[in-house]
């Protein structure tokens, strides 16, 4: 790639604004996560009960990116950011001010972190709207980087609520909020070439076209597993190894930073080789090592590795996913965002929520991790029946200058 090609073919502060509001966005999306073990403590939660609360915020997440889509469309990508920005810096505030006194109140708070997670839906599209067809994965790999931001809420959040209690991680988290939502409201501008806004028959026609399903059943494994991982892996790490909460979350920080920081690279190898081939062997290398940690690995640094080995494939299948995306429906690129990142966030929700209910009826966590790897497995094989179709419609060399 011709990198000075790349900076000016775009709009490089929109692209970096749109990367850090992702960023602190997904810090606060599975913010429970990494204080659940100190959460689940003071308000007696079960396994399961474990599991649902770090589940909500995706699943939340997940439904919410559908909003956020119509509010892209309708609004600008910009303008839809800045409510979603408000709404969750509003939510923090509360919880923090007010406090978390039971189950249903956190499984509450959940869902309006959900709004932070409905981030995707307009992040991208404000990057992607500025770059022309042969640079979409690399551009949507740097504004999807920001997933990293999952990763911050691992490392820091488990010590800070040690040291100064869980509820005040709440009130801690608005101060990066606030200043990225400050730096978002100067850095950022939306595309001037922005496709008019979109009747609800519209948006429907978009469900009747096969592929949008294959889109989002793709995305569901690729960041449904780095999402759900990172939203569970202190609480594994904490059950299954008796680490300490703050030892967990750099085991799952280190866990997330891979899988978040190699999505640009996904992005940028899908350009080189095509979103397919790329796909094609994550979710080989991703249904290995799934299956692998599933047999409960005797020390934590196996299994530290393994998971490395697991988010790395995701993170770059994210990245490859959304290589393809803008190339099928560029017209329709906000709607899909929002759809293809709810497939996601279900997705997440699902590994999320299966591991806390296999842990209370089994006693283990095997069961979710293989259906997990079972599911990476039918990706594979529904993308090797449709990868022909699509090299030979829509992703021909003579309709496009990306390689599919």
């Amino acid at each position: 790639m011709n990198k000075k090609s790349f900076l000016q073919a775009g709009h490089t502060p929109t692209l970096l604004a749109a990367f850090l509001y992702f960023d602190l966005a997904f810090m606060v999306w599975v913010l429970l996560g990494p204080l659940a073990i100190g959460i689940a403590k003071d308000l007696g939660l079960s396994h399961a009960e474990k599991g649902l609360m770090v589940a909500t915020p995706v699943l939340a997440g997940a439904l919410l990116r559908m909003v956020m889509g119509v509010l892209v469309d309708r609004l600008s990508p910009k303008k839809a950011a800045i409510i979603g920005q408000v709404v969750v810096i509003a939510a923090l505030a509360y919880a923090w001010l007010v406090g978390v006194h039971s189950f249903k109140e956190v499984l509450v708070l959940g869902i309006f972190l959900g709004v932070a997670g409905s981030s995707f839906a307009a992040a991208l599209p404000l990057a992607s709207r500025w770059y022309p067809a042969e640079h979409q994965g690399t551009a949507m790999g740097i504004a999807g980087a920001g997933n990293s931001g999952t990763a911050f809420a691992a490392l820091f959040a488990p010590g800070l609520a040690m040291a100064y209690g869980w509820n005040s991680v709440f009130g801690l988290a608005l101060i990066p909020l606030v200043l990225v939502f400050v730096a978002f409201l100067f850095m950022a501008k939306d595309a001037p070439d922005a496709p008019p806004p979109k009747t609800l028959a519209e948006y429907l026609k978009v469900l009747k076209d096969k592929d949008a399903w294959w889109f989002m059943f793709f995305y569901s494994v690729t960041f449904g597993g780095f999402v759900g991982l990172a939203s569970s892996l202190v609480i594994y790490f904490n059950t299954q190894y008796g680490l300490d909460p703050k030892m967990a979350g750099f085991f799952t920080a280190g866990c997330v930073f891979a899988g978040s920081l190699v999505r640009p690279i996904g992005g940028n190898v899908a350009d080189r080789i095509g979103g397919v081939k790329s796909l094609t062997v994550m979710y080989i290398f991703a249904a290995v090592f799934l299956a692998i940690v599933s047999f409960g690995l005797p020390e934590a640094w196996m299994a530290l590795v393994v998971f490395v080995g697991a988010m790395l494939a995701l993170g770059m299948g994210n990245g490859a996913v959304f290589q393809l995306v803008p190339q099928r429906f560029k017209k329709e690129i906000g709607v899909m965002t929002g759809l293809v990142g709810m497939a996601g966030g279900v997705g997440g929700f699902y590994l999320a929520s299966s591991l806390g209910y296999a842990k209370q009826m089994t006693g283990s966590y095997q069961s979710g991790f293989l259906i997990f790897a079972g599911l990476a497995v039918l990706a594979l094989v529904g993308l090797t029946g449709v990868k022909t179709r699509w090299r030979t419609t829509w992703g021909a060399s003579h309709l496009t200058t990306a390689k599919i």
